[in-house]
Formats: C-alpha cells, sequence, structure tokens
C-alpha cells in the first residue's frame, strides 16, 4: 500500500463512526448528523486540504480539517517531512477519493459525526487482496464548526461490515457504554493499553494487532547492544473519545485511539539509530536512551459475546526524546 504521508504508518484494518445533536426548545433532538450533500462536502474539503498539505509538506495548509488521531499523526508527519525537504513534496501524486458511500446516524447531541467508506487512488482495485476501501470518520464539534478527519482505517473490500439502518437509510450509532456489547466502546482504549503490557484483560481475539504485536515486541526488547522497554496508555477524551456503528450482524464496528512509547537504551559504545524525519521531532540529546511516541488508532469489530476483533491499525509517530 502506497504511503500515505510522512511518519504515518498503515496496517490492514477496519473502521466505524460516533454522535451528533441539535437543540430544539431547549431540549434535544435526534436527528440525522449530517445530510449526504454535507457529507459529500466534508470529504471534498479534507481532500483538497490534505492534498495542499502533502503537495508542500506543511502542516498548517490542512490543520483546519483534521483533528483527533488522524490529525496527531498526519500533523508531526507533515512537519518532520518539512524539516528535511523544505522546498516540498518531489514525490507528490494527489489523493483521490471516489465511489464515496455514507454512512450516516441519527444522534442526539455534539459532536456530530459520520463515516465514509471510499475508494482511494493507492491502492489496486481488481478485487485482490490490495483492493481496498478507505474508511474516514468525520467529526464536527459544534455548530460553529466545520467538519474534520478524525480517524481512518483501511480494510480490503470483502471485509467492511454491513451498517444496521433504519428505513430511511439512517444508521444507529454505539452509545460509549452500551451494556450489550462484550466491552463498552468507552472500555477499549484503556482494555487494548493494558493487554498490550501484559495480555489482561484476555478480550482480544488473537491477530495482528493483539497477539502478534505483543509477540513482535517481546522479540525486539533485547537486541544486540540495547534494551526497549514498552509503554501503552489509553487515548478516550475530546475528539480521541471511541465511536461506533451497529452492524446487521448486531456487532459495533467501533473506532478508538491510543498512545504508545518505546524506550530504547544503549549499551556504553552503541549507537541508537534515528532517521532524518524523526530528527525533526526529537528534543534532548540522545547520549544513552531514546524515546519514540507513537498515537494509532484502532477498528475493533464487538461482539455482543466473546472476543473483540481489531481490524486494522493506523499509527504514526508524534514525538522523540533523547537523553
Amino acid at each position: 500500500m502506497s504511503r500515505l504521508t510522512a511518519g504515518l504508518v498503515t496496517v490492514t484494518v477496519l473502521t466505524v463512526t460516533a454522535s451528533g445533536c441539535v437543540t430544539v426548545h431547549g431540549e434535544r433532538e435526534v436527528v440525522p448528523s449530517a445530510t449526504k450533500a454535507e457529507a459529500a462536502e466534508a470529504l471534498t474539503a479534507f481532500t483538497d486540504a490534505y492534498n495542499k498539505a502533502d503537495k508542500a509538506y506543511d502542516p498548517a495548509l490542512d490543520a483546519g480539517r483534521v483533528t483527533g488521531a488522524f490529525g496527531a499523526t498526519t500533523q508531526a508527519g507533515f512537519t518532520a517531512a518539512h524539516a528535511t525537504n523544505p522546498g516540498g513534496n518531489a514525490r507528490h501524486s494527489a489523493l483521490t477519493l471516489t465511489d464515496a458511500k455514507y454512512t450516516i446516524p441519527k444522534q442526539a447531541g455534539w459532536p456530530r459525526w459520520f463515516v465514509a467508506d471510499t475508494d482511494s487512488n493507492r491502492d489496486q482495485d481488481d478485487k485482490g487482496p490490495n483492493d481496498t476501501r478507505w474508511l474516514l470518520l468525520f467529526i464536527r464539534s459544534g455548530p460553529e464548526q466545520v467538519w474534520k478527519l478524525a480517524y481512518l482505517s483501511i480494510l480490503g473490500v470483502k471485509d467492511v461490515p454491513a451498517f444496521k439502518t433504519d428505513r430511511d437509510g439512517w444508521a444507529e450509532p454505539v452509545s460509549p457504554d452500551d451494556p450489550s456489547l462484550a466491552v463498552a466502546p468507552k472500555d477499549l482504549s484503556a482494555d487494548y493499553a493494558s493487554y498490550l503490557q501484559d495480555g489482561k484483560p484476555p478480550v482480544f481475539a488473537d491477530g495482528e494487532h493483539t497477539s502478534g504485536w505483543r509477540d513482535a515486541r517481546q522479540k525486539s526488547a533485547v537486541r544486540s547492544g540495547r534494551i526497549s522497554q514498552f509503554l501503552d496508555q489509553p487515548l478516550t477524551e475530546g475528539d480521541f473519545a471511541p465511536l461506533g456503528l451497529r452492524t446487521t450482524d448486531n456487532r459495533a464496528l467501533v473506532f478508538f485511539a491510543a498512545r504508545h512509547f518505546e524506550r530504547q537504551t544503549a549499551a556504553k559504545g552503541v549507537r541508537l539509530d534515528i532517521s532524518p524525519d524523526e530528527k525533526a521531532l526529537l528534543t534532548g540529546q540522545v547520549k544513552s536512551s531514546l524515546t519514540r511516541e507513537w498515537i494509532s488508532n484502532e477498528l475493533a469489530l464487538v461482539p455482543p459475546q466473546g472476543k473483540v476483533l481489531v481490524a486494522n491499525r493506523v499509527q504514526g509517530v508524534v514525538a522523540m526524546k533523547g537523553e
């Protein structure tokens, strides 16, 4: 899969949605969070801003159209790329997102949100394993605010679930504390951070982004002349809050975020490697240790009972600290 932006790493996974509101005569009314025309305008505005930022490697050019986990990683990526390529992106290729299908929930309260299921020009349209759909979750935090992209997940064409809708086509959001699910959406980030540390709680199905990631960390923890220590923290506030949609099989597709650290400590005389892009995000001086900080967004399928499937993970480095 082609590069999304400097410093942003994509790993195969899924996507989801969130909540919205209108106040009428002092009461909250359950309404669609957006019209399809508004959703289409939001997708176009994001794509235009993103392409300008990618071409110039200037995070200011799309800062007003991104937020949450996606905003944190792409803004850091553009910042790093600009430091090493101040003249801009010589290999810029415009991102296009077509064949958009909008899943818009009926909800009350802010933020409002919706999901766009799109075909990007970064894959192979051959209906094979490399043929993907991009799920983009947009948030609008208030009546005076614009729509911003908070989450991105990438799934195989056949892996995008069908969403439950009413007779008018509006989707059903999942509440953060939904008691009908094996894990409430509000607990996913904390449970995931804890699971990555010690395997508990055992609520996640084995896979690339769960047991596979834990195994990879353990294998890399001790290498010649250096030791790595890992720390994971939940992210649940503001535009990092989990958002989910009910699927037709009564599961929930939930977007959530987390923060991750890796601290490498080197033996005397051993050099810790750092790339030019990473140097642009570095504070402190690398003497004996180097700490990388990532932010990730996950896409999870949560059943009423049983294990949670983490279907996709998108993450990027947002900070470096040398000691």
